[in-house]
């Protein structure tokens, strides 16, 4: 063991003098030394479950460590340190956030720049309560308003590191409460993400959805720590945990998530997804949507595995929305309707339910109250080839004794529904569930024509 040490030490001395030619003797020896032991080690993802299509490629080596500066106080902006730190460990280094040190963003920061870096996360970094500066600079993207306080895109990129990135929502969640049209950041706003890799971290107290994905590919989640909770009576709303748009290959798992809505949501054109391993505490389920807002758009998900998935406190375990062909309003900053495109091949195996108000809930008529109306005009967007397996658990009382629903609004929208070995129960032990425009016979459940839990 000690052999080993040494060798390893000297490996790591030897790399780090490469990117300071300068250092030599036994002083610098001592200080090489001092910084391998001050960069956190990546550790390799393993897949418990089952593996998928494709994972990022292994990282080369990187040759440079950068240490990010800080005030180290919760009124000065580190950003600039922070950039600093990021385009000289670019192409081949290892960015550190030291550990016992604060550090402060009060900046809108552009990071689609990196290439092959290390961003190795050990401390506390908090974004400013600054609403007024955020809304005004934060990054727009263009689905349901979303925001974000920095943009984190390029090739090869590993964030790591066990430290906390805490959005300080309260400010956000009571600000909203006065306001339902303010811009929300999110946590973490991804564009342009490919062959990288994202754990081993604690995310609190995001203003809206704790990641937001967008145009990416062949891009891990792992071992992250999600959860934030209003401290006022405003509660903390739309919180998801992530959300992927127009991304294909992303891989979501062995998290923790007590949130406020959708523990994972599957949004337009998103192909090729793992999610396994969660548990989810408060959310509104693994989700599909939702889709067909815009009209005109041809939104796609297909090739969805959610696998070994705890489900506790939620209003869905699992859910495919989708909006009707005609105008309608989930709420005054969420309308829409009207577009098209198809749900394929989705499969939600293992499933452990603890109070949940629906196990599995399909439905095409997400914002329309009035279920004449939305099946006068059914959408255009078709659900098929669609496999629930395995669930477990009991249902709240919310619409007992009903513990699903699957309403899709045209005998043609519909096709391929299985649902088996379904073991979900209320607390009555009933297991109804409301079936319309579906094929019965392929439904482990007993339908009924009678909707508890319309909406």
């Amino acid at each position: 063991m000690k052999f080993l040490f040494s060798t390893l030490l000297a490996v790591a001395s030897a790399t780090l003098a490469v990117a300071n030619p300068a250092w030599h003797g036994e002083e610098s020896w001592l200080e090489n030394r001092a910084i391998a032991e001050h960069v956190s080690p990546p550790r390799s993802i393993s897949y418990h479950g089952k593996t998928p299509c494709k994972i990022p490629p292994h990282s080369p080596p990187r040759n440079k460590v950068c240490y990010v500066k800080s005030h180290n106080d919760s009124s000065t902006d580190d950003s600039p340190y922070i950039l600093d730190a990021l385009h000289q460990c670019n192409n081949g280094g290892h960015v550190v956030f030291k550990e016992g040190t604060k550090y402060l963003i009060g900046t809108a920061l552009d990071l689609t720049f990196l290439e092959h870096i290390d961003i190795d996360i050990q401390s506390y970094i908090l974004f400013t309560n600054d609403t007024d500066y955020w809304q005004a600079n934060s990054f727009p993207f263009v689905f349901q308003n979303v925001t974000s306080f920095f943009k984190l895109g390029g090739n090869d990129v590993n964030i790591y590191g066990g430290g906390t990135v805490d959005g300080n929502g309260q400010v956000w969640y009571d600000l909203y409460a006065e306001n339902i049209y303010i811009l929300r950041p999110v946590l973490f706003g991804i564009d342009g993400l490919h062959n990288s890799t994202i754990k081993d971290l604690v995310l609190r107290y995001s203003p809206e959805y704790y990641h937001f994905i967008a145009n990416s590919t062949n891009v891990v989640f792992d071992n992250i720590n999600i959860a934030g909770a209003s401290k006022s009576v405003n509660v903390a709303k739309n919180t998801d945990g992530w959300d992927t748009y127009r991304s294909s290959d992303i891989v979501i798992q062995n998290s923790v998530i007590v949130n406020g809505d959708d523990c994972v949501s599957f949004k337009p054109n998103s192909t090729n997804m793992l999610v396994q391993n969660l548990s989810c505490n408060g959310s509104h389920g693994i989700s599909v949507g939702s889709l067909g807002q815009y009209e005109g758009e041809y939104d796609i998900v297909e090739n969805v595995y959610v696998y070994n998935i705890s489900m506790i406190n939620a209003s869905d375990g699992a859910r495919i929305k989708v909006w009707p062909n005609i105008a309608s309003a989930q709420s005054g900053d969420l309308q829409g309707g009207g577009g098209s495109g198809y749900v394929k091949n989705i499969t939600y195996d293992t499933m452990s339910m603890a109070n949940v108000d629906y196990a599995i809930e399909i439905y095409q008529c997400y914002g329309q109250k009035n279920l004449t109306l939305c099946l006068e005009y059914p959408s255009p967007l078709t659900i098929t080839d669609i496999v629930l397996k395995d669930f477990t658990g009991q249902t709240s009382s919310k619409y007992a004794p009903q513990t699903s629903s699957f309403a899709c609004s045209s005998t043609t929208a519909c096709g391929n529904i299985v649902a088996q070995d379904i073991d979900v129960v209320s607390p009555g032990g009933q297991q109804d569930a409301y079936c319309l425009n579906v094929d019965n016979t392929l439904l482990d459940v007993n339908c009924t024509s009678t909707s508890l839990g319309f909406n």
